[in-house]
Formats: C-alpha cells, sequence, structure tokens
C-alpha cells in the first residue's frame, strides 16, 4: 500500500487524483503544512509515502518516475517528492523543519518543492529522473496552467514510455532487429498483469527447449533449436522492457535476469554437445572450450568495472580517444558488434545450427568470443597503462572477492605480507599469470595420473596467495580473477580431456559450470552492493586454488575411469552447496525488502 499526501488548494477539473489513484495511491488531503506533517506521521512507516502539490499539471508517466521507481530511497519531480522506509526518516525530518519555518500557516507555494529543497540542503541523495518531453509542473497562475496543459496534449505519453521501456545501450542485433517489436509484447504483458520475473523463466523455459531440440541430433531439431534460440532472446529482452515499461524491479528479478542468461547459454552448449555425440562427432571439449573462454571474458568486464567503479582521476588518452570515436556514428556500432555482445552471439549460434553442424558453429564461436576478448582485454590494459587512476579500498574489496580464494592462497597470502610489499606495483598479474600457466601447462604436457601438475598446483597455490598478499590497488591488478578463472577452468578442461574416457569431458563441463554459477553469483552480489558471499561457503568449495590441487590430486591417484565418476561427484556437491546458499540469499533479500536494483550492465 502507498499513499499520497495531496498539499494546497484543490483545482476544480484537474486529474491529479485520478492520476494518483490509477497508480496505486491512497488519498490524504492536507490544507496546511501542519496538517500535512500529521497526516505524514500517520502513514505506517514500512509504506511508501508520497506529497504531491494539488496543483499539479503533468503527465502520469512523469508521476510514474518521480513516485513509483522502487529502486530509489527518495525520488521526486516539480511538484512531488516520495520516501520509500529507507527514506522515510530524512523526509520526516525535511517535513517537520519546513512546517517550523512555515508556522503551519496555509501554503501558498509548493510544499512538495521546499521538501525537495530542504533535503538538497541536508545532502540527502534524491533521485531526480529525466522525464525529456514528459511535462511536470506546479503552474502559478491559470494562464501557465492553461499552457502546461497544452504542453501536457501535445506531447502522447505512451509513446515515451514505451520507447524508455528500452536499454539505451544495446547491440545493433538487439536495437534493430528486436526492440521494435519485443516493446509492444513487454506493454501486452504489463496489460495482463504479467510479471519480468515470469517473462524470465518463459525465457529460460524456451532456451531449455531449444537445448534439448538440439540434443536430437537431427536436422528439423537443429533448426527447431535456432528457432526457439532466438525466440528465449526475444523474451530475454522483454522482461527488461516490461521491468522499465512498468518499473517492476526487484533484487530478485535483478538476479534471475543474470544468471538464467547464463544458464540458458551453457544449457545450449551443452545441448548442442549432445546432439553431435548422436551423429558420432564428440565436440564436449569445444564446449567446455566456449564455456570457459565466455566465462574468463565476462569476469575481465567485471572486474575492470569493479576496479574502475569509484577511481579517481580516472582518465586517460586512450579513454580520450575512445569518447571521440563515440561522436562518429558507424564507429559506435562497429565498435559495438565487434565485441560479440549476446544479440549478435546468440543470432549467430541460432543461425549456425540450424544451417550447419554443432563443430562449426563452435568454431565459429570460439574464434569470435576470442577476438572480442583480446579486442576488450587489450583497450582496457590500454586505458590502465595510460592514466594514473587512484583505487579505493572498495574496490581493492571487490577484486579480492572476486579472486576467490580459499584457504590454501589465504594461509600464504598472511605469511607472504611482508615480502609482497617489497615487490613492484605491478607484479600481482604477472605471478598470477606465471603460476596459472605453469599449472595448466604441466597438466597439458605430462601424462595423465602423473605426480607433476600436483607440484606445479601447489606452486600455483602458492604464487595465488603472493599475488593476493597485499591490496589489488594496481593499475592492472583488476586481470587477477580473471587469470585465476582461466587457470582453475583451463586445468579442469586439460585434464579431463588427457583422461581420454566417455564422460570425462561432460564431468568437468558440469563441475565448470558449478563453479562459473559460484563465481557470477558473487558478481552480482557485489553489484547489488549486498557484499561477498559468506567466508564459509568460499571455504567449504576450497577456493578456486583448492579445488584445482584437488582435481590435480584425483587425476594423480584415480584412474581415468575412476576420475570421471569424481569429477561428477564433486560438480553435482559444488553445484548443491552453491545454489543452495544462493537462493537462500537472494529470496531473503527480496523478501527483506533489500532495495530493487536493475543493471544494465555491458551488452555482453
Amino acid at each position: 500500500m502507498s499513499t499520497a499526501i495531496l498539499t494546497g488548494q484543490p483545482v476544480p477539473g484537474s486529474s491529479i487524483e485520478a492520476d494518483l489513484r490509477s497508480l496505486g495511491f491512497d488519498l490524504r488531503t492536507a490544507a496546511d503544512a501542519a496538517e500535512a506533517e500529521t497526516l505524514l506521521a500517520e502513514v505506517p512507516g514500512d509504506e511508501r509515502v508520497a506529497l504531491v502539490d494539488a496543483r499539479f499539471v503533468g503527465h502520469v508517466h512523469a508521476l510514474r518516475l518521480g513516485l513509483t521507481d522502487p529502486r530509489f530511497p527518495l525520488a521526486g519531480i516539480p511538484g512531488a517528492v516520495t520516501a520509500q522506509p529507507a527514506g522515510r526518516q530524512a523526509l520526516t525530518r525535511a517535513m517537520a523543519r519546513e512546517n517550523s519555518a512555515g508556522g503551519g500557516t496555509t501554503l501558498v507555494d509548493s510544499l512538495a518543492d521546499r521538501i525537495l529543497t530542504a533535503l538538497d540542503a541536508d545532502g540527502t541523495g534524491v533521485h531526480r529522473p529525466e522525464l525529456g518531453s514528459l511535462v511536470a509542473a506546479v503552474p502559478a497562475d491559470p494562464q501557465a496552467r492553461n499552457e502546461a496543459r497544452q504542453s501536457v496534449a501535445d506531447v502522447d505519453d505512451e509513446a515515451v514510455r514505451l520507447k524508455s521501456a528500452v536499454k539505451a545501450r544495446d547491440g545493433f542485433f538487439t536495437t534493430y532487429c528486436i526492440s521494435p517489436y519485443s516493446r509492444y509484447i513487454a506493454r501486452w504483458c504489463a496489460r495482463r498483469g504479467l510479471t519480468p520475473n515470469q517473462v524470465t523463466t518463459a525465457s529460460l523455459i524456451t532456451a531449455l527447449i531449444a537445448a534439448a531440440c538440439a540434443a536430437t541430433g537431427t536436422r528439423g531439431g537443429f533448426v527447431a533449436a535456432g528457432v526457439l534460440l532466438i525466440a528465449s532472446f526475444v523474451l530475454d529482452c522483454t522482461d527488461g522492457q516490461l521491468a522499465r515499461y512498468s518499473l517492476q524491479y526487484s533484487t530478485l528479478g535483478a538476479w534471475l535476469d543474470a544468471t538464467f542468461d547464463r544458464a540458458k547459454e551453457y544449457a545450449y552448449y551443452a545441448g548442442l554437445a549432445l546432439g553431435a555425440a548422436r551423429g558420432g562427432d564428440d565436440v564436449w571439449a569445444l564446449a567446455l572450450g566456449a564455456m570457459v573462454l565466455q566465462t574468463c571474458r565476462h569476469v575481465v568486464d567485471f572486474s575492470f568495472n569493479e576496479a574502475n567503479h569509484d577511481a579517481t582521476a580516472n582518465t586517460s588518452p586512450t579513454a580520450a580517444l575512445s569518447d571521440k570515436l563515440d561522436s562518429v556514428g558507424w564507429t559506435v556500432w562497429v565498435r559495438r558488434m565487434i565485441v560479440l555482445p549476446i544479440g549478435e552471439r546468440w543470432a549467430m549460434i541460432a543461425v549456425l545450427t540450424a544451417v550447419t553442424t554443432p563443430r562449426i558453429t563452435f568454431y565459429a564461436l570460439l574464434i569470435g568470443c576470442a577476438f572480442a576478448a583480446t579486442y576488450t582485454t587489450a583497450g582496457r590494459v590500454l586505458r590502465s597503462l595510460t592514466r594514473k587512476a587512484g583505487r579505493t579500498d572498495r574496490a581493492a574489496g571487490a577484486l579480492a572477492d572476486l579472486a576467490d580464494s580459499g584457504p590454501l592462497a589465504q594461509g600464504f597470502a598472511e605469511a607472504l605480507k611482508k615480502p609482497a610489499r617489497r615487490l613492484p606495483g605491478f607484479t600481482a598479474p604477472v605471478i598470477a599469470l606465471l603460476g596459472g600457466l605453469a599449472v595448466v601447462l604441466t597438466a597439458a604436457l605430462t601424462d595423465f595420473g602423473g605426480p607433476w601438475p600436483v607440484i606445479a598446483t601447489l606452486g600455483y597455490a602458492l604464487t595465488s596467495g603472493l599475488a593476493v598478499a597485499r591490496p589489488l590497488k594496481g593499475a592492472l591488478d583488476w586481470l587477477v580473477p580473471p587469470i585465476f578463472r582461466a587457470a582453475e577452468y583451463g586445468t579442469v578442461l586439460v585434464l579431463a580431456a588427457k583422461a581420454d574416457v566417455n564422460g570425462a569431458l561432460p564431468a568437468a563441463f558440469g563441475l565448470v559450470a558449478a563453479v562459473a554459477y559460484h563465481h557470477y553469483d558473487t558478481v552480482y552480489r557485489i553489484r547489488g552492493d549486498a557484499g561477498a558471499p559468506p567466508a564459509w561457503l568460499v571455504r567449504s568449495i576450497g577456493g578456486h586454488e583448492g579445488r584445482t590441487l584437488l582435481v590435480t590430486v584425483l587425476a594423480a591417484l584415480l584412474t581415468a575411469s575412476q576420475f570421471k565418476v569424481a569429477l561428477t561427484a564433486l560438480a553435482v556437491a559444488v553445484a548443491l552447496v552453491v545454489l543452495v546458499e544462493s537462493i537462500r540469499f537472494w529470496v531473503a533479500a527480496h523478501q527483506g525488502g533489500a532495495p530493487a536494483v536493475h543493471d544494465e550492465g555491458e551488452p555482453a
């Protein structure tokens, strides 16, 4: 339930009361500031409350943007201010001060606007949505009121609402091939009471059916899989557009959207691999390689963004060049397409699935993603080397959380703190890279079952600890988490391939998928300002170096067939632990009224 307190003298013929009721507000009226303060105190503290000037003239969607967005504790537009429970205390203080200053007299100017000014003076963050061509005003006289009403009539409220439902920054395929009609699907869903979470779930189900069609291994199945994958992507765009159209943002919804994207893509890879196997072609190594490459690429994005989220002096000649290129229209689309964002990537996968073979599809995917990863990583390295950004403790903490260090690495880090202080600032990623390369190359160049990968992994645990022994504030320290991901996933891939037994690579695919889920979940918690997963979870699943050591020990002690079984059991165990904790956390956050989030993110 939400309550709106109308302040000031009502205006004959005004639609403000009907507009507020259409947005779900229960109405109260106040003749002066003292009565408004009394009514505000009567509204339960766990409800949204709004102060709206009775003379307000504007679009309904302007009111919707200003008064119903769940992401912000305090928000306002001209003539209206609102507070959720988290912002209620600040609103109450500002109201009391304005009432005292005005002596409780009948309102002449806008109380809501005075409250907004008082909140700004307090340094309280108040969200003011971009209204664009939408009108929101408190006219001072009849002539101004008539002019404002004419401005309202001149702008199509619904057209603006539909346009704003589309993400501001998206890929070429999504912008020109999906969004022109998916926005209307979003409106259709809104008018029938469907929620973004329901559409997100429908997208997941559609993608899983597509994966099942691909797993049949028939040409008809591959064609159906390609069509259904595109349909799933249309629904994936629709859920976000529905959230923006109806302002139905939630913590749980943001997590579901991000998590299901990865689940859909990786389930589809598995479906392609199963379908190829039915035709006698084993492409599980390619499927796992594609998942490893895509996940590491995402970790590069996440780490770089977190490292520079609140960096100071965050400029460079490379960034300036990029900004200059943004002013040349065609270069924007070229640069967005060559990074193979999710729209282009899924379109390519769908078309290749329908007309070629899984092997060709994976080759194209690996080549495209490798080029995209090289391009984006090189650009970010150049940006980092050509600017002198001062990174904060928060950024260093986020990178440490993304590193996913277990007890072994943390123990070495504690022991090596003093020597680490004497190392140059650029050494953390170099040390991490050398240790990671050593373990992957040793596993690749020695026979399966030998002791050398175990020895190399012990060295990897040592170098991992040294890499994170001091805060990750160096120019390239954001590379440490993706290097750790590549080392762990690459070792699992190489050992499963070296086992050369049916089922080892699918088991490795399952293990990497479970661990990757944990790493994505860590990212989404950090992005939602919810902190990293609990320390007990990281310890219980060993950290990146602990899991890598366990896999190499299993390979050394077991036969190839036993290794396959062990990988399967490990995948199931990790999946159960991380899924149960993740679901518990996000559901609890949603039920506990955590601030709603909506992360536009990168189109990857």
